[in-house]
């Protein structure tokens, strides 16, 4: 389920896809362990594109999730993620004179 190319912090990037498995559930989001011996936060405000009151009503502990990552901050052990799917880039429109 883990990736097998992320094992520390140091590997993370951001918009990196990874799956992990929500560890706890607080007030303003949740813990999700991703393998990197540092669990990532999803604020509150980056679980769903609707309003909800507390990160409970969508997710509860022990829930595999696929996460995007943020930032990461290596020094201060910090990694920033979130559960909303990032845009898709745009599609190269074909012109009919590119036919």
């Amino acid at each position: 389920m883990l990736r097998t190319d992320v094992m520390d912090i140091k590997d993370l990037v951001p918009g990196m896809e990874l799956k992990g498995t929500v560890r706890n559930v607080i007030d303003f989001g949740a813990f999700v362990d991703i393998g990197v011996h540092q669990d990532g936060l999803v604020h509150i405000s980056q679980i769903t594109n609707r309003y909800i009151k507390h990160p409970s009503e969508v997710l509860k502990v022990g829930e595999v999730v696929t996460v995007w990552v943020v930032n990461v901050e290596v020094d201060r052990g910090r990694i920033g993620l979130t559960m909303k799917k990032p845009a898709e880039p745009p599609q190269a429109q074909k012109n009919d004179k590119d036919v």
